[in-house]
């Protein structure tokens, strides 16, 4: 069986449910009320209003496009839930649990969690105004399959989700030859799964593991992590669907997007560590964390 892990991480820096409470502030919330301008009030919820502003910053963190923000049931679902959101924000700091220890910090992380999200942001939307039609045409050269060698491959598999004992199922599987194996293998072990026939792009494979399914032998198993579930499958058929035209320029402007995220990404975490000092332990257990083998 050949196996190959998803490199691919997605980072994504986003503020929980409380950031509600971050925006009333620690308070029974009446000055909100005040300073909304009344033309931009669209809901009260005892003292606490509901704007303009914030019913679209809702539309935008739910990714609902501006010709589907005036359809009814849309538009009922989203304020139904902000105005649930305000009524449990004012219970919430009625009973002072904006006070508690553990609520304060998680308000704390959630303010973290935005403004980082905000500095990365801001960084990343500078450069990318900067990737010009040469840097996609060289990124689209340097990506056949992407887009000239794109492969839509057809595969049969087996998903189960991963537990505790995701290793255990790993190494009980490591020596199967066939889905039907396995399939049994996971019956014995009484893991729940499901098979059935997928479809693949090699535009988001992981590279290695693209490579490794191209020098495939006949029904060669593979194994991949996807979100909290675990993939056995086989490869059963490919053909060429390249990518081409407006389709394969916002692929790549995507594609280099991402990588400046995440160089941005990286280059802040040099810079903080660079930065910290740790304490006691924390100290010791970090310096020991940064040295190579060869110092060690």
């Amino acid at each position: 069986m050949v196996s190959a892990s998803n490199a691919v991480a997605r980072i994504s820096l986003a503020a929980t449910l409380l950031c509600g409470v971050v925006l009333s502030g620690c308070g029974k919330g009446g000055d909100n009320q005040a300073a909304a301008p009344k033309g931009q009030v669209v809901a009260h919820v005892g003292n606490e209003v509901i704007t303009t502003q914030e019913l679209e910053n809702e539309f935008r963190l739910d990714n609902i496009p501006a010709d589907k923000q005036k359809d009814p049931e849309i538009l009922k679902r989203v304020l139904a839930d902000l105005v649930t959101r305000k009524y449990l924000v004012r219970q919430a700091l009625e009973l002072k649990l904006d006070r508690e220890p553990g609520v304060l910090l998680d308000i704390l992380r959630s303010r973290d969690l935005v403004l980082a999200n905000a500095a990365i942001s801001r960084s990343v939307a500078t450069k990318v105004s900067a990737i010009s039609k040469s840097d996609i045409d060289r990124y689209i050269t340097s990506n056949p399959t992407k887009f000239a060698n794109r492969q839509l491959m057809t595969v049969e598999q087996i998903i189960f989700p991963i537990g505790a004992n995701a290793q255990s199922v790993i190494d009980a599987t490591r020596d199967a030859k066939s889905l039907d194996e396995i399939d049994q293998k996971l019956t014995a072990m009484n893991i729940p799964r499901s098979r059935s026939m997928g479809s693949l792009n090699s535009a988001d494979l992981p590279e290695n593991l693209y490579n490794q399914m191209q020098m495939k032998k006949p029904d060669d198993v593979f194994f991949v992590r996807s979100g909290s579930n675990g993939v056995f499958m086989v490869l059963k058929s490919e053909e060429t669907r390249p990518l081409s035209g407006d389709a394969a320029m916002n692929l790549a402007r995507q594609a280099l997007r991402a990588d400046l995220l995440k160089t941005e990404i990286g280059m802040a975490s040099v810079s903080a560590k660079l930065e910290a000092k740790y304490e006691g332990d924390y100290a010791k257990m970090m310096s020991q964390q940064d040295q190579s083998p060869t110092q060690k």
